[in-house]
């Protein structure tokens, strides 16, 4: 368990996929998941230690708990704390549902200008661009980062809401869903 903590350690914020955790440690990934289950509750359980193990993408990191998040959102100063504007987060939702995706295609479904935001995204972590598309220009196509599952609290891309499982109630006055709600205050950050 001492090596498995020793390397999340220093894979920092990228963590390690289980896949080369497991032959890292020389170990199945059945001894791995369970050498991780019990890193992880031991870590949970013990309240001195302000760490704890999460999965996000078959990837194993070390983050913060949740009681350190607003101390740790101070030493950082990257004002994540305040709430994510509508245009970022209607940005956000088209480039979870539609990526890798230019710019240029998000103007297009929203009918503005979307540099601003997107680049406020880019700031916090939430989405970064990921090689270019192959048209003239060659502009950058943009993807949700393993942050932004973490931020809003799903393991996968395939946790988010299915668009086609909305009920008219989870439709707001303006016939518009906010796919982040209660998620976009989270202090598990």
């Amino acid at each position: 368990m001492a090596q498995l903590e020793a390397l999340l350690y220093v894979a920092g914020d990228n963590g390690i996929n289980q896949a080369d955790l497991a032959s890292l440690l020389a170990v199945s990934e059945e001894e791995l998941a369970h050498e991780a289950q019990k890193l992880k509750e031991k870590l949970d359980q013990d309240p001195d230690s302000g760490l704890t193990l999460i999965e996000i993408n078959h990837d194993l990191k070390l983050t913060t708990c949740g009681e350190c998040g607003d101390l740790v959102e101070t030493y950082f100063n990257r004002d994540l704390s305040k709430n994510i504007s509508q245009s970022a987060l209607e940005i956000l939702a088209i480039i979870a549902y539609k990526q890798p995706i230019t710019r240029v295609e998000i103007d297009e479904i929203r009918g503005v200008n979307s540099s601003g935001a997107l680049q406020t995204l880019v700031w916090r972590g939430l989405v970064k661009a990921e090689g270019v598309k192959d048209v003239p220009g060659h502009p950058k196509l943009y993807v949700t980062t393993d942050y932004f599952l973490q931020y809003f609290g799903y393991k996968s891309l395939a946790d988010l809401p299915v668009i086609e499982n909305f009920e008219d109630a989870a439709f707001d006055s303006e016939g518009q869903v906010d796919l982040f709600a209660d998620k976009n205050n989270s202090e598990d950050n």
